[in-house]
């Protein structure tokens, strides 16, 4: 059945990916506000992303965490074109390369993680003490998120976008892994925290694709929701991780790449709406010359003088 669960969460993942890519593009024109509900292609993305999130969800009541989490890394290198395509231009070769090299390691990295599948169980106490910790890390990438600019704030959002949606997972896993047929079982408040964090985890997405920065978002949220949620299935659940010390040089390796696909990302200029070119001011009409025409009158004669008799008398001796 894990092979299953693998399909299953293959195609909610590209589903994912296409529905992230929508929402960025109006986000960014929109921003994270409430004025998104009136942009139609953003529900159409959303919707694209819950049917995603939908089947990643039916994925992990087959297959466990560290077989179905690795699968949506892969979805990065092809959400960052879908990304740039959405803005009219072809994805430049370091998106291109960094969102390689981001999947690359990340895959590598989850799949050093033995699979073995044991049915999850999770008591209240270590259920609040899990989400309390995603609560103290979300509260912190926001603090520090508002006083950066540019990639770095995008990368911190998505930081606490990443950890609320591995606890999404975890909570999942939880109950549709733990149900074994007893629908009873859905009856907790388990069930409760998954839309509860879902929605926070959807507001604290939009927040970080709102910056501009699709790939370092992106990118960072298919980091820290795997290795968060790898972590929790192995401290909380069971799971397994890999204790062979052959598997540490591996390890560090698809870390170091995964590490540099990041920072690939996070160098790239924000993308931003095209605005409509200003129209050009017509030039200012030239000035007319006007040509005036001075007429020159004659000084005024004096009628009196002209008209006085001449008083001369000649002097005849």
């Amino acid at each position: 059945m894990t092979w299953v669960g693998m399909l299953i969460a293959l195609a909610g993942a590209l589903g994912y990916a296409f529905g992230a890519a929508l929402q960025q593009y109006e986000v960014v024109a929109e921003g994270a506000s409430l004025r998104l509900v009136k942009r139609p292609r953003w529900w159409v993305g959303g919707i694209i992303s819950f049917t995603g999130a939908c089947l990643h969800a039916v994925a992990l009541s087959f297959a466990p965490l560290v077989a179905v989490q690795p699968i949506s890394v892969a979805t990065l290198v092809f959400a960052v074109p879908l990304a740039a395509f959405m803005y009219g231009r072809k994805p430049y070769r370091a998106e291109i390369l960094g969102s390689i090299a981001v999947a690359v390691g990340l895959l590598w990295l989850m799949l050093l993680v033995p699979s073995h599948n044991v049915t999850p169980r999770l008591s209240d106490g270590a259920a609040l003490g899990f989400v309390a910790v995603i609560a103290v890390v979300t509260l912190a990438t926001q603090v520090l998120a508002s006083r950066v600019h540019g990639a770095s704030k995008a990368l911190l959002l998505s930081v606490g976008a990443g950890a609320v949606t591995a606890s999404v997972s975890t909570f999942v896993r939880v109950v549709g892994g733990g149900m074994e047929g007893d629908w009873g079982r859905l009856l907790h408040w388990f069930t409760l925290a998954v839309p509860v964090l879902l929605i926070c985890a959807v507001v604290l997405l939009q927040r970080s694709y709102a910056v501009g920065y699709f790939g370092i978002a992106y990118a960072g949220v298919q980091v820290i929701d795997p290795i968060t949620s790898v972590m929790a299935g192995a401290i909380l659940l069971g799971e397994p991780l890999p204790t062979s010390p052959s598997t540490a040089v591996p390890a560090l390796m698809a870390g170091a790449l995964t590490i540099a696909g990041t920072i690939t990302l996070g160098r790239l200029a924000p993308d931003h709406h095209a605005k409509p070119a200003t129209p050009a001011l017509a030039p200012a009409p030239a000035p007319v010359a006007v040509e005036r025409t001075v007429t020159v009158q004659p000084p005024p004669v004096d009628a009196t003088a002209t008209s006085r008799p001449s008083t001369a008398t000649s002097d005849l001796g």
